[in-house]
């Protein structure tokens, strides 16, 4: 089965999400998407959501939804989410597919990138509002999700995971470095880590070549691992 893991502020309503759907639905392959808490269809507010209790969303819903070997497919947010029920699900989680991956953001592409005003303004307000490049609205930063995020970081060490892994990243990605990429292959000990850079390609890769790629990049994890 595969399952399906979106991005920040996105929902399973997604362009990828459809498209994958579709096609493993061609393929009679099971598939799940869902939303995490304050996203898309599901309850509660986004700005009160960590990437702790994203994950254990994500860990309720393979629970309830699915049964037996998984691929996980993880866009940008959903990429950190994909490795870390990599790592704790080790039993079911077979392949992992990563679009534009983005896991340990709020320490190394939030905090990081705050100047200390910023920072200190975080501090001691508990939120911040960043503006976004996809929507009008400006997305809450919370001091919650960044000292949340610094229990879940994963590039400082090995990634622990042994199946076949498939990262897919535009090189003109403004939101998440292609070299993000580059560093989660160094890190897993996996032995089978392919890495595909798109020229030209931004941080969605929603394009029509794009979904022809990332279903490519699905069937052969499931092909090798299920």
């Amino acid at each position: 089965m595969v399952v399906f893991l979106t991005g920040l502020r996105s929902d399973m309503g997604g362009g990828k999400a459809l498209a994958l759907e579709a096609f493993c639905r061609a393929r009679g392959q099971g598939f799940l998407r869902f939303d995490y808490r304050g996203h898309g269809q599901s309850g509660g507010r986004f700005e009160e959501g960590t990437v702790g209790l994203w994950l254990e969303d994500a860990k309720a819903a393979i629970g309830a939804l699915t049964e037996g070997p998984l691929v996980l497919v993880g866009s940008s947010l959903g990429g950190w989410i994909m490795l870390l029920l990599a790592r704790a699900r080790a039993e079911r989680i077979r392949g992992l597919v990563g679009i534009a991956p983005a896991p340990d953001f709020t320490e190394d592409l939030m905090w990081a990138k705050f100047s200390p005003t910023v920072q200190e303004r975080l501090t001691r307000d508990g939120v911040i509002y960043v503006p976004s490049l996809y929507s009008a609205e400006l997305t809450p930063v919370t001091l919650a999700l960044i000292e949340d995020g610094r229990r879940h970081l994963l590039l400082r060490g090995p990634i622990a995971f042994e199946g076949p892994v498939q990262l897919i990243h535009g090189m003109e990605d403004p939101d998440v470095p292609w070299q993000t990429s580059l560093r989660i292959a160094e890190r897993l000990s996996s032995g089978s880590v392919d890495v595909t850079l798109v020229k030209g390609g931004g941080h969605r890769l929603s394009e029509p070549r794009d979904l022809e790629r990332m279903c490519a990049a699905v069937a052969a994890i499931c092909d090798r691992a299920l």
